[in-house]
């Protein structure tokens, strides 16, 4: 699942009152983390739901009651167009996108509960090097769901697969930091093995950096489910699906 896939601003919202040299930074979405999933999602034949949307609209991985589902500043910037939103317009950013992004993740759980499909719940994210002007030095970080076993076995399996690599453990974010919102809502509220990666995102910008990343998660995530259930590998058909904007 990638919450914060795309930087796109529909026409409703002009451009927010941001420049374009705002709208392409790490506030508006997380670069490299769609690429990832999509090539993750063809080495391990999975489903990946996707927002289509910037975050700077409406945050999909936020509560609706929390403070920046609606961000009017994000890190050092200010956003102009979030400033006052209306009621009317609050309910329309949460209908036209959180909404539907969160529906067609629901669709894909549903339909593998039916099909008694064995599903772990990955939601990709990317980080930016620095915030507020302190250095974050882990490539790559995992946020455990309340289970934390699941998340537990794939810092294992990375371990073993590259001995050298800094792993954040809750870094550079954790559940207390309100950020959490798919992993717990679809996964701690179905009860599915789950996690939250993060993966640093000047590692995922090229290439080949989105080729290394998504075969070494392809592997330790395979490893550490074996790890929790051994048993025989069972798939499900590869689904690509995005959410959709409602009627705006």
């Amino acid at each position: 699942m990638v919450d914060h896939a795309s930087n796109r601003i529909p026409p409703r919202w002009g451009d927010l009152g941001l420049p374009p040299s705002e709208r392409v930074r790490h506030i508006a979405w997380d670069p490299g983390a769609l690429a990832v999933s999509l090539r993750l999602s063809a080495l391990l034949d999975a489903p990946v739901v996707h927002a289509t949307v910037s975050r700077l609209v409406i945050d999909c991985n936020r509560d609706l009651d929390a403070p920046d589902l609606i961000p009017v500043i994000s890190e050092h910037t200010h956003v102009p167009g979030n400033a006052a939103p209306t009621d009317e317009d609050r309910q329309w950013r949460i209908a036209s996108a959180h909404t539907p992004f969160h529906s067609a993740i629901d669709r894909v759980l549903d339909a593998r509960a039916a099909a008694g499909l064995p599903t772990i719940l990955v939601c990709m994210h990317s980080f930016t090097p620095t915030y507020k002007g302190k250095a974050r030095p882990w490539p790559i970080g995992l946020i455990h769901a309340r289970d934390a076993r699941y998340t537990a076995a794939l810092r294992d399996a990375l371990v073993a697969d590259t001995p050298d690599l800094n792993i954040g453990w809750n870094e550079p974010y954790s559940a207390l930091n309100g950020v959490t919102y798919t992993l717990e809502h679809h996964g701690d509220g179905r009860g599915l093995d789950a996690t939250m990666i993060e993966i640093r995102h000047d590692e995922i910008l090229e290439p080949n950096g989105v080729a290394l990343w998504a075969a070494r998660l392809a592997r330790c995530l395979e490893a550490a489910r074996v790890a929790l259930a051994p048993g025989p590998v069972v798939t499900g058909a590869t689904a690509h699906q995005h959410q959709g904007e409602g009627n705006g």
